[in-house]
């Protein structure tokens, strides 16, 4: 059986006992026909066609035509639309089948067969459809009507409990207070509401239900346990059960207990077969007279509570707006010192913690503050659009704390963390190239250095002087070659101070200590030149006296000098340092390691040369027995040196084929996380795109009730979150691209701030298109807008939004006026425009477009109205007083109102007389209120 079976059952039940039977069954027991004429009859109090009482089939078919004929006569229309098309359902609300009188009960006429045949949703739709014109159509509040009329009345007869807010027929009674507060206020003596608690439904639920039968002759309709485990009740259960609250309360004034009422003989009406019409009709006006200034005060009192609910409610939102906003723009004011800070570190280590805290910053401080500032402007908007449906002053937030100051300090944000970030990876790059420089500097001040040791001693030696002719000869020679390898060594001189200059116009943190050291160099390297020309002049004037001269060893010095200069710069570059970002600088540096290995068998060739030299004069000596010293005398690197240098230089060779494996492999790496994070990247990104371009079409072209819209939207939404890991894995791509110190990637156009700026503005947007709708359905139902009316404004504003960017310029707007019918000059389009643009944009939302046709049609409260009320409340008199504030309004309402009315100050003022005028005024405008 359907959610509301077991209700609509006791309803009938409750009825046909009057008749002294029942059903059990509610598709079975109707099938016939009788029952379900016997309940017409008891519930209309009329005689309906004499039933058929045979067995057959035609004679039940007869039974439901009479009772469906009935229904028909009391302006229900019956329409097809086939049951196995849908499920019965009640309409879009109980006013729409009363305004239409129309309602399926299936196949047109030939429905009744299937009632015939105990069709349950054909059953149940047709008991509903009793309910509804016989149980709720009659229900009347304050010109409300039918489900309208019955929320108004639970919602004035529950508004002083505390714990009760009636909304609507389902998740409002979930907690069982409800029901319990409409018993307590007509019989206050049957439940002690004090002892109710909120976190016990069941209790509640039960309390309610066996009262109202034991004590109301309210059947038990409904189930605590069903409505504590349904997320939703069923609203049509509940509503049946109400509005048998309602026509049990509806006359309960108690008037046989009031004694100004003329007393009445029960026996005399009860013994009379037609009691006297005038007697009863002078004394039923007795009942009215006695209870219609209370009906009055009473509507009174809950018209100033609404209308003070509403500003209370608008006055916590702003002060909420206020502190949301102050707290967002104090931290936007630590935060921007903090990135435009630009002072550098000394060290790697130094800038790559800032870089980690720039992170932190990216990943843990600013996506809090993201959604607070979509939070803040969501805020704004509800509270200006409640404020428009209130018939309020638009709000304007204090100085500084606009949404535009809010946008404009975020901008400013954003500039200086954009400005931060590139300023880090400049300094790490600037680092990481001063480091490589300050080693390669102290690698060359170092071998320059031990070169020119003792060379200085060398040169002021006086050797030239006590010695023979031949080793003048060869001091001289030796001279020469000296000249030769200093001349050699002037690149590496030169290398050095211009290195030393790319430190200082770096702003290397040590260039002091450089400084000095390649003064020292420069310096030293002078003073070699002049000791140099100083010792060959000297050599020159004894000159003459040399002869003989070994002109192998000549040529020795001069061989062996060069290529040890050769061997010495291959074992630098052997082990110097180097720094790549591609693979294709590395794969240069391979090749020209593979182009100097091919050098090294001409080398070994000269090597062997130079060593045939030596041992030649190894081989002279040997044979002509020459005096010699045992040493070169004009140079100082023996075969020795140059095989253990040579032999260095082929143990160097597989070290830099490793280190450039190594880095090769590095290279390929770096490739791999470059092609990945691109990968990813070029899928995000259009992604991002793509999705903004389906929010922005949404957004102008949404079809379908606005529930619908927004449940699309919402899942939509959900959809997008649900895409946050994806963008969770390319930041840690990104992560790990830049510990790997990458800082270019030729697979994509799309960096990680523009993915960041994306997936916010996507998430912002989304959230905004959700605000907008939900403020749609909250200006819908407050003005009472339908969806036809909703979809033709819908349809308007599109067809006139021309450049289809979901506003509407001037001109545009008025064509749509104009085809409207509006006739107008340049002022009431200027009065118009103020309305619906009061920032002076040039555009005209959606929203303003509703909310400015919803006031050209609907009616709202107003200062007299409001001022009505409270003459009503204070007994026609121009001013009220406290008691009777007091003794109206529920207490927390009756004391705003006495904070806030200035003192009456008429001819008729009375001590503590409050003057509710000005208050009732200054309601509707500019006001401190």
């Amino acid at each position: 059986m359907m959610g509301g079976g077991k209700t609509f059952t006791a309803w009938c039940n409750s009825h046909l006992r009057k008749a002294g039977t029942q059903i059990e069954n509610i598709e079975e027991d109707f099938r016939d026909g009788l029952k379900l004429m016997l309940l017409l009859e008891v519930i209309s109090g009329e005689r309906l066609a004499k039933p058929e009482r045979g067995k057959m089939r035609v004679h039940k078919i007869s039974n439901v035509n009479k009772a469906l004929d009935f229904i028909a006569s009391k302006g229900v229309k019956l329409v097809s639309i086939g049951a196995e098309e849908r499920d019965w359902q009640q309409p879009k609300s109980a006013e729409g089948i009363l305004k239409e009188k129309e309602i399926s009960i299936g196949e047109c006429r030939g429905g009744k067969p299937k009632i015939v045949d105990g069709n349950v949703k054909m059953t149940l739709g047709m008991i509903w459809t009793i309910i509804l014109r016989f149980a709720i159509q009659d229900i009347s509040v304050e010109e409300t009507s039918a489900k309208e009329g019955l929320l108004l009345w639970c919602q004035r007869k529950t508004a002083p409990y505390k714990n009760v807010n009636i909304q609507n027929f389902h998740i409002s009674w979930k907690d069982g207070l409800g029901f319990c507060a409409l018993i307590h206020r007509h019989r206050p003596e049957l439940i002690d509401y004090g002892k109710l608690r909120k976190d016990d439904p069941l209790t509640n639920l039960n309390t309610a239900f066996d009262v109202a039968e034991k004590y109301l002759d309210i059947p038990k309709m409904l189930d605590a346990e069903d409505i504590v485990g349904t997320a939703r009740p069923d609203e049509k259960a509940i509503m049946t059960y109400v509005s048998s609250f309602y026509h049990a309360f509806s006359g309960a004034q108690k008037v046989s207990q009031d004694p100004k009422l003329p007393p009445q003989s029960t026996p005399d009406i009860i013994g009379t077969l037609r009691p006297d019409e005038k007697a009863i009709m002078t004394y039923v006006s007795c009942y009215y007279h006695a209870f219609s200034g209370a009906q009055k005060a009473e509507t009174a009192a809950n018209r100033i509570c609404k209308v003070l609910a509403v500003n209370q409610e608008n006055e916590q939102l702003m002060e909420d707006y206020e502190k949301l906003a102050s707290d967002l723009l104090e931290w936007i004011r630590r935060t921007i010192p903090w990135l435009e800070n630009r002072a550098p570190e000394n060290t790697m280590q130094a800038m790559q913690q800032k870089l980690e805290d720039f992170r932190d910053y990216r990943r843990l401080h600013k996506p809090p503050k993201v959604q607070e500032k979509c939070q803040l402007e969501i805020n704004f908007n509800t509270l200006q659009t409640k404020l428009r449906l209130s018939n309020r002053p638009a709000f304007m937030p204090s100085e500084g704390k606009m949404v535009s100051d809010i946008n404009n300090a975020w901008g400013g944000l954003e500039q200086a963390e954009k400005g931060y970030e590139e300023w880090l990876l400049n300094e790490i790059r600037r680092l990481e190239r001063l480091d490589h420089l300050a080693e390669k500097f102290r690698q060359k001040a170092s071998i320059h250095e031990s070169w020119t040791d003792g060379k200085e001693a060398m040169l002021q030696q006086k050797d030239y002087e006590t010695a023979t002719l031949s080793e003048i000869k060869a001091l001289l020679k030796k001279h020469e070659a000296f000249e030769s390898d200093l001349a050699a060594h002037q690149d590496r001189v030169e290398q050095i101070a211009a290195i030393a200059q790319e430190l200082n116009e770096l702003d290397y943190y040590d260039s002091p200590s450089v400084n000095a050291r390649c003064q020292k160099i420069c310096d030293q390297w002078d003073n070699l030149g002049a000791l140099t020309q100083k010792r060959r002049e000297a050599l020159e004037r004894t000159e003459k006296l040399l002869e003989t001269i070994d002109q192998l060893y000549l040529e020795y010095a001069k061989r062996a000098a060069p290529f040890n200069n050769w061997m010495e710069g291959a074992m630098e570059d052997l082990q110097d340092t180097f720094i790549v970002h591609t693979i294709e600088e590395i794969q240069g540096l391979t090749t020209a390691h593979e182009q100097f290995k091919a050098t090294l068998p001409d080398a070994d060739k000269e090597r062997q040369a130079i060593l045939g030299i030596h041992n030649e004069v190894s081989k002279i000596v040997q044979t002509y027995h020459v005096n010699m010293a045992g040493t070169n005398p004009y140079t100082t690197i023996t075969p020795h040196e140059i095989n253990g240098k040579w032999e260095h230089v082929r143990q160097l060779v597989p070290r830099r084929d490793q280190a450039l494996m190594e880095e090769h492999a590095r290279q390929q790496q770096n490739e791999r996380l470059r092609k990945q994070f691109g990968a990813q990247a070029n899928v995000i990104g259009p992604w991002i795109q793509t999705k903004m371009e389906e929010i922005g079409r949404i957004s102008i072209e949404m079809h379908g009730t606005l529930e619908d819209q927004l449940n699309h939207l919402r899942q939509y939404e959900k959809s997008i979150v649900n895409y946050k890991p994806k963008i969770d894995q390319l930041e840690g791509d990104h992560q790990l691209i830049q510990e790997a110190l990458i800082f270019d990637n030729k697979h994509t156009n799309y960096t990680m701030e523009h993915i960041r700026v994306g997936w916010e503005q996507l998430l912002t947007t989304i959230a905004r298109t959700i605000n907008e709708v939900e403020n749609q359905i909250l200006t819908r139902d407050a003005k009472g807008i339908s969806q036809e009316q909703m979809n033709e404004f819908r349809a308007s504003f599109n067809h006139f939004d021309r450049k289809k960017t979901g506003m509407m310029d001037c001109e545009d707007f008025r064509a749509c006026l104009i085809s409207m019918g509006y006739n107008m000059g340049e002022a009431e389009f200027a009065r118009i425009m103020s309305i619906v643009d009061p920032n002076r944009l040039g555009v005209v939302t959606f929203q303003a477009f509703i909310d400015f046709m919803s006031r050209e049609t609907a009616d709202t409260d107003t200062a007299d109205q409001v001022m009505a009320s409270f003459k009503i409340l204070a007994g026609d008199k121009n001013y009220i007083t406290v008691d009777e504030l007091r003794r109206e309004l529920p207490p927390d309402q009756a004391e705003y109102c006495i904070a806030r009315m200035a003192p009456y100050n008429g001819r008729d003022a009375v001590p503590g007389a409050l003057d509710y005028m000005s208050f009732s005024t200054a309601l509707y405008g500019e006001s401190d209120l």
